[in-house]
């Protein structure tokens, strides 16, 4: 309960005082509608069913009074009084409702946004070690059950105050009738604990059950071409069957584990109120007019209390849900970049003389001995082109994230223009940087629209322009819509090559200080990588390039190739000199390649 309720203190951090007005019209709620109940009596009385002589000095107030007045009068004045203080109830809960709902959704908004932003602050390494289906479970079906519970727990807490004053009443009336029948409850909670710890260990299998199905539907709609393709529709229809099978049978074990325990206290509620009653003449000799008020108050509360079990046993199954994001949020703030401006605006930065890398080392698990890379240097020339080569494994790529900044060496530095890149000025550092992946990601929706994800304020001509520069122009204008087109999941209306081609636009469209192509050609055919390549040539000079390199011949305008081998830098110079040195690894690697398109 206590990941319950770890919510439950940030939903009253959040909503203050709201909180409190509601708890106080829920009292006054709960007061009402107790009244209303003792007017039960005097009704009963005046129509002549009981008599208002018996019992203890409430009832012979009334009798008293109401001795005086005429017994029409009287009755209107009951009748009255019993419509004003239902509308009063009805009215306040209303009011608790509306605002409860209002409260509730309010911080579930800010959860949301909350979760969401902590997890796009954290650091790149977080995501390395994360499956994103995982991620998406949490930010949907799970928060979703946090959510839920934080309603359950809002309405367990309006169940209790209803019943603490329904029980403050009868106690009043009868308090050992009253300690009798608590007493009796008492037990009867504890003999069902064992149902919450089952609902408990449900709710595990439920969170786990959510997790692979959304894992495993997310990993075949992203590989339906391979299961086209490789025909294993029947093999993914079989695991979606026993998933499935595997969540009926959660889902009927848990329905079953709620009507048990509904039977078991329902039953016992029974012979609890046929000992009550039996009990109430035999040993506290009740007068049947406090006896039939108690009993009226305690036949209304039975039904809460078993609501209150059932409450309870789906507040346990949902703590695994509160408990995942917790943890969730917890290694967001550990892996959180500490940039000291947050999302502001800031002015990018100009590299002006060029990028430098001084004694780089960069490993992931520190427990291991094995560095990803060691003691890398060397000095990349602002508005050049620079290429990074190596075989598969060599670390190409942490050594883009690192000059990226999207992670930390854990010795040297990154410096630009002499400065070294630190949390103060890491977001303009980025700022200053557009990126294009080996596999372009585009979103589901207009050209237009994705290009205006880089600059917001983009107009058309600067658009056309980009596209011009990224050889996509003359595809775009054809297409029904143009820059208007919706292009589908990931870019999927788009072929392989004009995918890379707009993913380069919209990199290039904000003018950038640094472009970093991280085999952004290695998937193209022979025309498509000639059309990014003399892009690619046409940006010299206007930004520095970084290239890593797949195919290497498409490097040989840079102005510098780095060469990594087992995370250390082998070699470094000019194409033509490299490739002229047989001896040299960049030469064989080369070589190897000429053989093999041969």
């Amino acid at each position: 309960m206590a990941y319950i309720l770890h919510f439950i203190k940030r939903l009253h951090t959040f909503s203050g005082a709201a909180l409190y007005i509601n708890l106080f019209g829920m009292v006054i709620s709960s007061f009402l509608e107790s009244i209303g109940i003792l007017l039960i009596i005097p009704l009963l009385g005046l129509i002549g069913i009981v008599s208002l002589d018996m019992g203890g000095s409430y009832f012979s107030w009334l009798s008293e009074y109401l001795s005086d007045v005429p017994p029409t009068l009287a009755l209107l004045m009951i009748l009255g009084s019993y419509i004003i203080i239902v509308l009063g109830q009805n009215l306040i809960q209303r009011s608790v409702t509306i605002r409860n709902v209002e409260i509730q959704n309010l911080y579930g908004r800010h959860l949301r946004l909350e979760t969401y932003n902590s997890l796009l602050l954290s650091n790149w390494p977080f995501f390395l070690n994360k499956r994103s289906s995982d991620l998406i479970n949490l930010l949907t079906i799970e928060l979703a059950r946090v959510l839920g519970a934080i309603n359950l727990f809002l309405q367990l807490v309006t169940s209790l105050i209803f019943t603490f004053i329904q029980i403050g009443i009868a106690f009043w009336l009868s308090p050992n009738l009253t300690l009798f029948v608590l007493g009796s409850g008492i037990i009867l909670g504890l003999f069902s604990s064992r149902f919450i710890k089952r609902a408990k260990a449900l709710g595990n299998q439920t969170s786990q059950l959510s997790q692979s199905y959304l894992a495993g539907i997310t990993d075949q709609l992203n590989g339906i071409k391979d299961i086209k393709s490789n025909t294993l529709e029947r093999s993914r229809i079989k695991w979606l069957s026993d998933l499935t099978e595997g969540m009926i049978r959660e889902q009927v074990s848990y329905v079953k584990l709620r009507m048990n325990s509904q039977l078991v206290y329902k039953m016992s509620s029974a012979l609890l109120i046929a000992c009550f009653i039996l009990v109430s003449f035999k040993l506290f000799q009740t007068q049947g007019i406090q006896l039939l008020t108690i009993t009226v108050i305690f036949a209304r509360l039975w039904p809460r209390f078993t609501s209150i079990q059932s409450t309870l046993e789906q507040l346990a199954s949902m703590i695994p849900a509160c408990k995942a994001l917790i943890q969730l949020q917890n290694e967001c703030n550990n892996a959180t970049e500490r940039l000291e401006l947050g999302y502001e605006v800031n002015a990018p930065l100009r590299a002006e003389h060029g990028i430098e890398c001084r004694n780089i080392s960069f490993r992931y698990n520190r427990e291991e001995t094995e560095f990803t890379l060691k003691n890398i240097n060397f000095h990349i020339p602002s508005n050049r082109m620079t290429a990074i080569a190596g075989p598969s494994g060599a670390g190409k790529s942490t050594l883009i994230d690192l000059i990226m900044g999207l992670m930390q060496p854990e010795s040297g530095q990154i410096l630009i223009d002499g400065k070294p890149i630190t949390n103060e000025n890491l977001l303009s550092y980025r700022q200053s940087i557009s990126y294009v992946a080996q596999d372009p990601f585009l979103f589901n929706a207009s050209i237009r629209e994705n290009l205006q994800l880089i600059q917001p304020d983009a107009s058309d001509e600067q658009m056309w322009e980009a596209l011009e520069f990224a050889s996509s122009s003359d595809f775009v204008r054809k297409l029904p819509q143009g820059l208007d087109t919706v292009i589908g999941d990931r870019g999927i209306r788009l072929s392989g090559g004009e995918r890379q081609r707009l993913v380069l636009a919209r990199a290039v469209i904000r003018k950038p200080a640094i472009l970093v192509l991280d085999e952004a050609t290695s998937a193209l055919d022979t025309e498509n990588e000639k059309k990014i390549q003399e892009a690619i040539d046409r940006l010299k000079g206007t930004m520095t390039v970084i290239v890593v390199a797949h195919r290497l011949s498409t490097i040989r305008h840079a102005d510098q190739v780095i060469v990594i081998d087992q995370g250390k830098l082998v070699e470094r110079g000019e194409f033509v000199q490299l490739a002229a040195d047989s001896a040299s690894l960049f030469g064989n690697l080369l070589n190897n390649q000429s053989e093999a398109s041969a």
